[in-house]
């Protein structure tokens, strides 16, 4: 079922991102003691005595400025109200209400949406006096809370369960999760916008422009896809705030949500050292991978052929041969439907299961081929079985399973490629000691 859509709107450092961890249970949203950190819109769910809601956290709302950034978060924060049921309106109490915030409540009032008023930082019953001065903003439903220590938080939600519309029904399958993930201000928003079709995620030419994981269900030629645009990923040398850290962190969390990881390279500027790290988180989250070469529109025909970059990207990224490379433009739209062949296509090679009697025979001729010993002691093999998926997780049953060198099970990985494919996926092998010949018997025995 659908849920009803709550967005929690204020001027910036309210606290309205600890209001939404605090509502949502758990801390997805970015929080620190400075004002501006959230920008774009960041979607949650809420559930509270078997009802449950969508929450939309958003950027600090200032309509009076002239800076183009915080302007595009305002229309940010339009949008979230425009696609809401309910709006959240947290004020600081202990700040007393401000111009700005009366600025908001007269733009909250002509949306039209019933509208709550969350008092924050009413720690105890000492602050309750403060709530007085909030009532001014012209709204009757108003909650004294507390989101650092969870103080009135139930009360709230028990009062937008009783004014949310009805669950409404939902569309079949949650759909194919995609990261779109990459190095500061490689184009990955742009992307996203462009396979969207609409302006759903915050683009500004200053780099670190996302910081927080947006999730955005949309449609592409009739299939359903949850697409994840996440915060610039940087090399830890460089992440220096705090902030920057914590968007790094909720940026490789989306790797651990996603089916299909989009690796954003810039075409102008080649593979780069951060390129490489952000790659392998991908690899080592052990999602489907699709390394994606945007602004190839930049690149001046005949300077360099997609074969040179793509066996620069195989020089210098060598662990992801495995990966199918795209040559796109989000500016331009260029070859947007092949991208997303490709991520159909590796989403079902992630999934594969291969019968664990072809496995054994596969990787049974592989070791015949190329024989190998350890110490003097011949590797002795004796079966084999898929045992996961996403990514394809094969366990082996051998006699010295702790001694095999890695060179050797990248032999046997690329057996196993060549005869099931697995394009786009990583392939992971789990070595267990194989039963010797007395245990053998005795198990025989045991099952007769």
């Amino acid at each position: 079922m659908l849920r009803p859509v709550i967005a929690i709107v204020g001027r910036p450092n309210v606290g309205k991102s600890t209001l939404f961890n605090r509502l949502v249970g758990r801390r997805q949203a970015l929080v620190r003691d400075v004002p501006g950190v959230t920008r774009d819109r960041l979607y949650g769910r809420v559930s509270f005595g078997g009802w449950e809601a969508t929450l939309v956290d958003t950027g600090g709302f200032d309509p009076s400025t002239d800076q183009d950034l915080v302007e595009a978060v305002g229309r940010h924060v339009r949008a979230a109200i425009e696609e809401s049921d309910l709006v959240l309106f947290v004020v600081d109490c202990r700040a007393g209400v401000t111009p700005l915030e009366e600025e908001i409540a007269r733009i909250l009032r002509k949306s039209q949406r019933p509208i709550f008023v969350a008092a924050n930082k009413a720690d105890g019953p000492g602050q309750e006096a403060l709530l007085g001065d909030v009532y001014r903003l012209g709204f009757p439903r108003v909650f004294g809370v507390s989101a650092e220590h969870g103080r009135g938080a139930a009360e709230l939600l028990e009062a937008l369960r009783q004014a949310a519309p009805g669950p409404g029904p939902e569309p079949e399958g949650e759909g194919l999760r995609v990261a779109v993930v990459g190095r500061p201000n490689v184009g990955k928003s742009s992307l996203v916008n462009a396979l969207l079709g609409s302006d759903r995620v915050l683009v500004h030419e200053a780099p670190g422009t996302t910081r927080d994981a947006v999730d955005t269900p949309f449609s592409f030629r009739g299939r359903a896809y949850v697409l994840i645009d996440t915060a610039g990923i940087r090399r830890k040398g460089k992440v220096t705030t705090p902030l920057e850290k914590l968007a790094v962190v909720m940026a490789l969390r989306s790797l651990e949500r996603c089916q299909v990881a989009i690796v954003l390279l810039d075409a102008s500027e080649g593979v780069t050292a951060q390129d490489c790290h952000i790659a392998g988180y991908a690899h080592e989250a052990g999602r489907a991978i699709i390394i994606a070469v945007n602004k190839w529109d930049l690149v001046p025909r005949g300077m360099v052929g997609r074969a040179e970059v793509v066996a620069q990207i195989h020089d210098r990224l060598p662990f992801l041969e495995y990966a199918p490379v795209a040559f796109t433009s989000a500016v331009t739209r260029l070859r947007l439907e092949e991208l997303f062949d490709l991520v159909d296509q590796v989403a079902e090679e992630t999934g594969k299961r291969i019968p664990p009697a072809l496995v054994t025979k596969t990787l049974g001729q592989a070791m015949e081929r190329r024989p190998m010993s350890i110490r003097g002691v011949p590797l002795t093999f004796h079966s084999a079985a898929q045992v996961g998926i996403a990514p394809p997780t094969f366990a082996l049953r051998v006699n010295q399973p702790d001694k095999i060198h890695f060179s050797y099970e990248r032999y046997l990985i690329s057996s196993l490629r060549q005869a099931f494919g697995f394009t786009g996926s990583p392939v992971r092998l789990l070595f267990r000691r194989a039963p010797t010949r007395g245990r053998r018997r005795a198990a025989a025995r045991r099952r007769r």
